[in-house]
């Protein structure tokens, strides 16, 4: 059975501040960590007060300084606005404080509105158009010093942090087969080309030095509960808040209500419905089923869980039985080879 991961945005509920949102994310890391999960990752978002996790090298060292044995990384940070030279600092750094446990994730979209792009200090036109040279020029940081070379991280040479390509579209998925790299895609909330990307990849991938044959890792939203209703409850608060967030009105992650219906307009549903075509929602034996069905169409070498919930108990509870469900399909996949 394929390994699950986790994709944490560190989210700040209403009444509550970045600060308490911290200290949830490294306790979901300690706890994923005993479940047995691979990747404990962490998304770079700017300018939303939902999400904490803008300046995610520094998270990604709190979370990891938190936790003993899961890899920790970006899922992801947003090349654009970055220096290459700057991020191969940051997670050569990282390396260095904890080696053999930290994963960088690239993705080439801003991670928010254009005028707070500007903010950034970068011309995201430009910088996107630069992304395959930027990714190029970043790994070769990673990479040993050769003679002459003038500019080089320090921390960060040598220590072959391994790179990761994200992407909601053709295009990543072109340049990750192209340099040989790990493709993780964002199914979670956008996922019309999951399966054309994916088949994309795995036919164009060239085999490099730091991977020898495709490797991928969608996304999907799980909302786990001892009931079907209780995660249909839980899931409400992520469906009002990308709601208000397509209505120019992003804010902090809402509680839950008992029925979405009155506050969404019907064009705001169908829409929904498309965004979150592949959140499994439900308690355990109907996020089975759905899981084992994503698994056997996409092929996945490994799954990333997102969950943004309001109540961090039930966050918690998510994740574990997510851990449950994987095991059993663990056990049966076992049991079917055999």
């Amino acid at each position: 059975m394929i390994p699950f991961s986790v994709l944490d945005l560190s989210p700040v509920p209403e009444g509550q501040t970045p600060a308490d949102a911290f200290r949830n994310s490294v306790d979901l890391a300690r706890h994923v960590e005993a479940f047995g999960y691979k990747r404990y990752w962490l998304a770079e978002h700017h300018n939303m007060t939902g999400i904490a996790s803008a300046a995610t090298a520094v998270v990604i060292g709190h979370v990891a300084a938190g936790t003993k044995t899961i890899r920790v990384g970006s899922g992801g940070v947003m090349l654009p606005n970055h220096a290459p030279l700057v991020i191969a600092e940051q997670f050569g750094t990282l390396e260095s404080l904890f080696p053999g446990r930290i994963d960088l994730g690239l993705g080439r979209a801003p991670g928010t509105d254009m005028l707070t792009a500007r903010a950034l200090r970068r011309d995201q036109a430009t910088a996107a158009e630069q992304f395959p040279q930027d990714v190029v020029e970043l790994i070769a940081y990673f990479e040993p010093e050769k003679e002459g070379q003038r500019i080089r991280a320090v921390p960060g040479a040598g220590l072959r942090v391994p790179v990761w390509l994200l992407g909601s579209s053709l295009y990543s998925a072109q340049l990750a087969a192209m340099l040989g790299l790990p493709f993780s895609f964002a199914s979670h909330f956008a996922p019309d080309s999951l399966m054309e990307a994916i088949e994309i990849y795995r036919e164009r991938f060239e085999p490099s030095e730091r991977l020898a044959k495709p490797y991928v890792m969608p996304a999907v939203n799980v909302f786990a509960a001892d009931t079907d209703a209780e995660a249909r409850r839980a899931f409400t608060s992520l469906q009002q808040q990308f709601a208000r967030l397509r209505r120019g009105a992003p804010g902090k992650v809402p509680p839950p209500v008992d029925d979405i219906g009155p506050l969404l307009s019907a064009d705001e549903r169908i829409s929904l419905e498309r965004t979150f075509a592949y959140a499994f929602v439900g308690d355990a034996g109907t996020v089975k089923s759905g899981l084992k069905r994503f698994i056997e169409m996409t092929g996945a070498d490994e799954l990333m869980i997102a969950g943004q919930f309001y109540d961090h108990r039930a966050r918690l509870r998510s994740f574990e039985i997510a851990a449950q469900v994987r095991d059993e399909l663990a056990t049966e996949s076992l049991t079917a080879a055999g």
